[in-house]
């Protein structure tokens, strides 16, 4: 959902508070468009990016469905051989489309944007997949392979119905000695940080400058 110049928003953030070029990927979408078109889109942009600049001076974010497929890029990125970037960054990833995880439960329905699973997110899920098993790792990259990863920041809220998704991510990564921090915000729901900066909350400039720093130590020059 948020396809079109919305997509952008969290783009302009990011440059505007860091001071450095964003690229906005508007990847096709639900319903007309299930997997795996949109990581199709998203891997074509890749491409053509490492031929201009040097994927050391590069990070890949997204947050939500965006913050699971910045898992998916790398995980596919490496199955082709491709180059990888520096850094990645994911907000409250929707990295495993099967209700697994304590905060599926937990949180459903203190999550104030999303709820929880069943119904519409769980309907979602089951169109993107297009007919593959929900925990397919090319489906729900929790499952997939993170050796070799670059190192990765996490952010998630104690009220994210998507809390465990960015718990169980930042294990695998571990698991696999890959660089990782995971900033899990007080009271913050599901995706939560680009609404903190345009109402002027302080903690959501707290954490996109926790994201400066990572960027910072991370990204060549």
């Amino acid at each position: 959902m948020g396809g079109g110049e919305s997509s952008a928003l969290g783009a302009i953030i990011l440059a505007g508070l860091n001071g450095i070029r964003a690229i906005a990927v508007d990847f096709r979408v639900l319903p007309d468009h299930p997997f795996p078109a949109a990581m199709d889109d998203s891997t074509a942009v890749w491409k053509d990016v490492v031929k201009h600049t040097k994927p050391g001076n590069i990070a890949v974010t997204g947050s939500s469905a965006g913050g699971a497929m910045v898992f998916s890029l790398v995980q596919r990125a490496k199955r082709e051989g491709l180059p990888l970037p520096a850094a990645v960054v994911s907000d409250s990833p929707f990295a495993d489309l099967s209700k697994t995880g304590d905060s599926y439960h937990t949180n459903e329905w203190v999550d104030n944007r999303i709820h929880g699973y069943e119904g519409f997110l769980q309907a979602l899920a089951r169109l993107y997949a297009n007919g593959r098993d929900l925990k397919d790792p090319l489906i729900s990259p929790v499952y997939g392979d993170f050796a070799g990863f670059p190192p990765t920041f996490l952010v998630s809220g104690t009220r994210d119905l998507f809390l465990s998704n960015a718990v169980r991510v930042q294990g695998k990564l571990l698991e696999a000695g890959v660089p990782t921090q995971l900033v899990v915000a007080e009271a913050f729901t599901h995706g939560i940080i680009q609404e903190a900066v345009m109402r002027d909350v302080p903690e959501g400039f707290a954490i996109y400058s926790y994201i400066a720093r990572f960027l910072d130590t991370h990204l060549g020059r």
